[in-house]
């Protein structure tokens, strides 16, 4: 049985599958950089690419709520979300400001922004989880095939 994986297909998909594990571990610990995962790439890279989901860092995002722009800043890991601050905005403290904290509890929480908005303070809701997902976008790595 051959074990290598070129250019992105497997020789072997159990084998692939350990090394995938054990660089998700040892990977992080061991390098700490997300310059290292270029040198990865092909079969290794691309299934450790879409496990993990994230570049580590700090991320800022905007999103329209209720009385104008909310702006947030968020930290990642490779695997989730680890903090978010909510940096500016102008919505009222309550309920708009109150809203806004407890989804943010929620995210951390659930790592997801599928979340439903708080009642009373619906555009305030939307423009945090907004906010936090254009903060996402800019986190998010994505696996890509090469020819």
């Amino acid at each position: 049985m051959h074990s290598i994986c070129v250019r992105g297909y497997m020789k072997s998909k159990k084998i692939c599958r350990f090394q995938t594990k054990v660089l998700k571990v040892f990977f992080p610990l061991l390098f700490g950089s997300i310059f290292v995962l270029p040198l990865i790439q092909g079969c290794l890279g691309l299934a450790l690419v879409r496990e993990t989901g994230y570049i580590p860092g700090t991320y800022e995002g905007k999103g329209n709520g209720y009385r104008g722009t909310i702006h947030v800043q968020l930290q990642t890991s490779y695997a989730e979300i680890e903090d978010i601050v909510i940096t500016g905005h102008q919505e009222s403290s309550y309920p708009g400001a109150a809203a806004m904290e407890e989804l943010l509890e929620a995210v951390l929480e659930t790592g997801s922004t599928d979340l439903d908005a708080i009642s009373g303070a619906t555009y305030s809701s939307r423009g945090f989880l907004e906010a936090v997902e254009d903060a996402l976008a800019k986190a998010i790595v994505r696996a890509v095939a090469r020819p």
